[in-house]
């Protein structure tokens, strides 16, 4: 199970996979535990956050960022600084 983050994806992919359609989701500066009983694809418009799944390193990711996150994985997030992020699970 490993977090997949691709920097700066074009806006052609981004379109692509329908991003600007998917709901919103926003947070404040805090820590959170998170289980992802489903994949989760988002897309950062703001923010940066450290994930730090149970018993990997951490992965660090932020406005511009594409993010896939695998189902069954269980992590803390430590949002730095407030994220808003395009969001859909599947």
């Amino acid at each position: 199970m490993k977090i997949k983050v691709e920097h700066e994806p074009s806006q052609k992919r981004l379109e692509l996979l329908g991003v600007f359609s998917w709901d919103i989701w926003t947070k404040e500066v805090s820590k959170i535990p998170w289980y992802y009983g489903n994949s989760e694809t988002c897309y950062f418009l703001e923010g940066e956050v450290i994930v730090t799944p149970r018993g990997r390193q951490p992965v660090t990711m932020g406005k511009g960022d594409l993010v896939i996150f695998p189902a069954g994985m269980t992590c803390t997030w430590d949002i730095l600084s407030d994220v808003k992020k395009h969001y859909l699970f599947s």
